[in-house]
C-alpha cells in the first residue's frame, strides 16, 4: 500500500514539473543562436583587429614583435578592468556575448567584478578575498594541467 502510494506521489510530482515546464516555457525568450553567434564573431573579430593594428602600430614605431604585443595584452586587460571599473562592459558584454568575453578581456572583467561587488567589505576581506573567487579555479585548473603535461613531457623526454 505504501509502495503505491509513493508511485501516486512520484506521477503527482512529475506532472506538476511537466506543467510548470510548459508554463515557464510560454515566457522564456527563444535565442537566435545564429544572430548571436555572428555578433560575437563580427565584435571578437573588431577587437582582435583593432589589438592587431595597434600592435602593428607599435611595431612601426620600433617595438620588438614580442614587446609590442606584450603592450597589446597588457592594454586588453587594462581596458577590460576599466570598462569593468566604469560599469560598461556588461553592456558592452550582453550585446557582444562570447566575442568579448572569450578572449583576455573576459578573464580580466572575471577578475575585477568580484572584486568591485565586495569593496565595501574592506580592502583585505572584501577585494583581496573576492579577487580570485572566479579566476582563482582558472588558475588552479591552468597550473594544475601544466604541471601535469610537463611532468608528461618529462618522462617521455627521458
Amino acid at each position: 500500500m505504501a509502495d503505491s502510494k509513493e508511485k501516486q506521489e512520484k506521477k503527482q510530482k512529475k506532472e506538476i514539473s511537466k506543467a510548470y515546464e510548459k508554463y515557464a516555457s510560454q515566457f522564456t525568450p527563444k535565442p537566435d543562436y545564429f544572430g548571436n553567434g555572428l555578433k560575437a564573431f563580427l565584435i571578437g573579430g573588431l577587437i582582435c583587429t583593432a589589438a592587431f593594428w595597434f600592435q602593428n602600430r607599435l611595431t612601426a614605431g620600433g617595438l620588438s614583435e614580442k614587446d609590442a604585443g606584450t603592450f597589446v595584452t597588457i592594454s586588453l586587460v587594462a581596458l577590460a578592468q576599466l570598462l569593468t571599473g566604469l560599469g560598461l562592459f556588461d553592456s558592452i558584454a550582453k550585446f557582444a556575448g562570447a566575442g568579448v568575453i572569450v578572449p583576455i578581456t573576459g578573464f580580466a572583467n572575471s577578475m575585477v567584478a568580484p572584486a568591485i561587488e565586495y569593496k565595501k567589505e574592506g580592502p583585505v576581506l572584501g577585494v583581496g578575498a573576492k579577487l580570485f573567487s572566479v579566476a582563482g579555479p582558472v588558475l588552479v585548473c591552468g597550473i594544475s594541467s601544466a604541471v601535469l603535461v610537463g611532468l608528461i613531457y618529462w618522462f617521455l623526454g627521458k
